[in-house]
C-alpha cells in the first residue's frame, strides 16, 4: 500500500511541474471526493478547450469561460489546457487528451484539411467532444463537423428571457434544475440536426418573442426546441448546450452545474480512444 501511494504521489508530481500546458497553466486537483475516475496510464484526465473564431462574429465571453472550466477542472481532478491556435489541432498534441471542449468557437474553426483531420480522427478514435453556445456556428461548410457535434446554427432572437424545459432531467448536467429552467440567454435555433441526438433541455417557444419564428423552426418540434442533446458515437460521447452567450452565465451557479454535469458526463467514458479506429482520409459529408 504505501508503495502503491509513493509511486501514485510521483506521477502527481511530474505532472503537476513538467507538463507544459498549450496557453495556460494547468490545474490539477485529486482527491478521494473527485467525480473522474483517474487514467490508468497517467493517473489524470486532461481536456483541451479550444476557442479559435474565423472571420466574422466573436464572442467576449471566451475568457470568462476559459476560466469557469479551470475552475470545474480544479474541482473534479482534470488539467485544463486552453488554446486559439489552430496549429494545436495535430494528432500528436490531441493525443495528450481524452477531450476537445469547443468554447464559443465560431465560423472557420480550423486553418487546414490537416488539422481537421486531426479534429476528426480524434472524434472517431473516441475522444470526447464538449460544444458550448456558438461551437454549432463553427465550420459550417463541414457537414461532417455539424454531424459529430449534432447540429448546425442557424440564427437566433434577440437576448431575452425565456423559459427552458427539461426534458430529461436523468442526466448530469440537468439533474439539478426543475421541470423549467427560467433563463436569459440567446434562443439558438439549429439545423441540420443529427437525428442521433437525445434531447435534454428545449426552448419554450411560447415564452421567446421572436417575430420571425413562423419561418423558422415553425412547428417542427411543436412549441419545443432543442437546446442542448448528448450523443455516444464512435465509441466516445459528445454533449452541446446553445446556452452561455453572457460573461456572467460562467460564474453563475446554475449554469456552471449544467456545464460540469455535461463535461464530467464525456470524461467519464469507459471506452479507451483507439486511433485504429479513425478514418485516415477527411470525410467531406
Amino acid at each position: 500500500m504505501a508503495s502503491h501511494l509513493s509511486i501514485l504521489l510521483i506521477t502527481c508530481f511530474i505532472n503537476y511541474f513538467v507538463s507544459e500546458p498549450i496557453s495556460s497553466k494547468a490545474y490539477t486537483q485529486l482527491d478521494s471526493n473527485s467525480s473522474i475516475k483517474t487514467d490508468e496510464e497517467d493517473g489524470i484526465k486532461r481536456v483541451l478547450v479550444y476557442i479559435k473564431n474565423g472571420n466574422g462574429y466573436v464572442h467576449d465571453n471566451r475568457a470568462a469561460s476559459i476560466t469557469c472550466i479551470q475552475k470545474i477542472g480544479k474541482n473534479n481532478g482534470f488539467i485544463v489546457d486552453h488554446s486559439d491556435n489552430p496549429a494545436d489541432i495535430n494528432e500528436e498534441n490531441l493525443k495528450k487528451y481524452q477531450a476537445i471542449v469547443l468554447s464559443n468557437t465560431n465560423n472557420e474553426t480550423f486553418d487546414t484539411d490537416g488539422q481537421k483531420l486531426a479534429f476528426q480522427r480524434f472524434i472517431e478514435a473516441g475522444g470526447g467532444l464538449v460544444g458550448i453556445h456558438s461551437a454549432s456556428g463553427s465550420e459550417r461548410k463541414w457537414p461532417w463537423f455539424t454531424a459529430a457535434l449534432g447540429g448546425r446554427f442557424k440564427r437566433h432572437p434577440p437576448l431575452q428571457k425565456f423559459d427552458v424545459k427539461v426534458v430529461d432531467a436523468d442526466h448530469p448536467s440537468t439533474a439539478h434544475l426543475n421541470e423549467t429552467w427560467k433563463w436569459e440567454d440567446e434562443c439558438y435555433y439549429t439545423f441540420h440536426l443529427n437525428p442521433e441526438i437525445h434531447t435534454l433541455l428545449a426552448a419554450d417557444l411560447s415564452t421567446v418573442n421572436d417575430s420571425l419564428k413562423v419561418d423558422y423552426p415553425g412547428e417542427v418540434f411543436g412549441n419545443l426546441f432543442p437546446l442542448s442533446w448528448y450523443m455516444e458515437n464512435y465509441n466516445g460521447r459528445q454533449w452541446y448546450t446553445a446556452l452561455g452567450h453572457k460573461i456572467e452565465y460562467y460564474e453563475d451557479p446554475t449554469f456552471v452545474q449544467h456545464l460540469t454535469g455535461g463535461i464530467i458526463w464525456v470524461l467519464q467514458n469507459k471506452h479507451k480512444i483507439d486511433y485504429k479506429k479513425a478514418s485516415k482520409t477527411l470525410k467531406v459529408n
